[in-house]
């Protein structure tokens, strides 16, 4: 299903949205940098949060909110991507780059039992940059996937102990896949880019157990694109007429962004700290496959398919928010992820593995504004390509350029938020 969107809510995007998000502490290509608080404590948020940030982690939390508050907020992240060649010479680095996905979020108490809110983020995104020259080149150059979110929620208190939300997501989605073609002696360039947009939903539940220990859930569903767009060639000087063989033509491919599920169990026994450990689960075994449909044929072939097979993962984290006093808090938190792509089909547009995410961070609140700051440091675990996925895993052939070898990448980040209570 597709959704028309306004030229007015795609300025809205560029405003809030500015750059092409990486993943970030997330697993295969998503993105849960969405908030200073929320970063500082490795996204322990599920069964506690004072930020608007809470529309999407768990909708439910916003009937804690009271009145009418604002965030607008970004994390900057600095990734450092190498690759260690089985052969000798072939050692590469991505192309330094930084990234600031952004976000910005509204909630409001409509009366004592409803509220309601609405979040624009980046939940999914992909950036992955190598030279041209590179091994690997032959499987990917340029990767970059940008997924532009509108999600607006509703909150309701069944009781004075539980509240659940739900909302409705509606999404943009813009890819663009580079990669070289060898011609004997010289390289094309090939481009893939195209977008689309589709609807899923969001839920949520909060439970007081008792005035110390609080249980929340949340849930967001899988998503179907259908992504209509067009492939491109430049050839290199002297190979121009082979152009018949290598044509610009429409194309279409397909992606089912995965659901995730969360759990938190917050406890405030202690004075004045706030401890939170979870569950995260992320259902990408939707990711069977990349297929492209060509409407022209490109080197005598219409359909390019390359096997994914990527498996769901699991996620665990813990975080605390200790307050100093009623100005500033403290944050810290720890998360461990499991990672989707199995070793058959790992390869160097998503080089990802298990990751280690340490964080800390601050808050600190006046009478109207809360101002949040954190970092977070990501470890992936070094990784080996050893297979045969190369320039086109269909043909048979193996590419003796297929850029095995050791993958090693962490993160920097730091996060940035502003609150305004109306």
């Amino acid at each position: 299903m597709k959704i028309k969107i306004s030229y007015a809510a795609l300025f809205i995007f560029s405003l809030f949205c500015f750059s092409v998000p990486l993943t970030a502490f997330g697993s295969g290509f998503a993105i849960y940098t969405q908030g200073a608080s929320a970063l500082g404590q490795a996204d322990s948020v599920i069964a506690h949060s004072e930020s608007p940030s809470a529309i999407f982690f768990n909708p439910a939390l916003i009937s804690k909110l009271e009145g009418t508050q604002a965030e607008i907020g970004t994390t900057l992240i600095y990734p450092i991507r190498k690759f260690d060649s089985n052969a000798p010479g072939g050692d590469a680095e991505t192309k330094s780059q930084v990234f600031f996905p952004s976000t910005l979020y509204f909630t409001h108490e409509y009366n004592e039992k409803v509220s309601v809110g609405l979040g624009v983020f980046n939940n999914f995104g992909l950036a992955t940059k190598w030279d041209d020259d590179w091994e690997g080149r032959y499987i990917a150059t340029n990767s970059e996937l940008t997924v532009f979110t509108i999600n607006p929620v509703v909150s309701v208190k069944l009781t004075d102990n539980i509240s659940v939300g739900a909302g409705l997501d509606f999404l943009i989605l813009n890819a663009t896949l580079e990669k070289k073609l060898n011609l004997g002696g010289a390289d094309a360039n090939q481009k893939f880019n195209g977008d689309g947009n589709g609807v899923g939903f969001n839920l949520g539940i909060l439970v007081d157990v008792s005035k110390d220990i609080s249980i929340g859930a949340s849930y967001r569903s899988e998503i179907e694109v259908d992504i209509d767009g067009s492939v491109s060639h430049r050839l290199p000087a002297g190979f121009e007429f082979l152009s018949p063989l290598f044509p610009h033509t429409s194309a279409e491919t397909d992606l089912t962004l995965p659901s995730q599920f969360h759990l938190g169990v917050a406890y405030k026994g202690i004075r004045n700290l706030t401890l939170e450990t979870g569950l995260r689960y992320e259902g990408w075994s939707s990711y069977e496959k990349l297929k492209l449909d060509l409407e022209r044929p490109v080197f005598f072939a219409t359909t390019s398919v390359a096997e994914k097979k990527w498996k769901d993962t699991y996620t665990f984290n813990i975080g605390a928010d200790y307050r100093l006093n009623d100005t500033v808090s403290l944050l810290a938190g720890y998360l461990y992820g499991g990672n989707p792509v199995p070793d058959e089909t790992f390869e160097p547009a998503i080089p990802d593995s298990n990751t280690h995410l340490f964080t800390i961070g601050t808050e600190i609140r006046g009478k109207a504004f809360t101002f949040g700051l954190s970092y977070g440091y990501q470890l992936l675990e070094g990784r080996r390509k050893n297979n045969s996925v190369d320039s086109n895993p269909d043909d048979g052939v193996i590419d003796p350029l297929r850029a095995n070898g050791r993958y090693n990448s962490d993160l920097h980040m730091a996060g940035v938020s502003l609150t305004y209570r109306f």
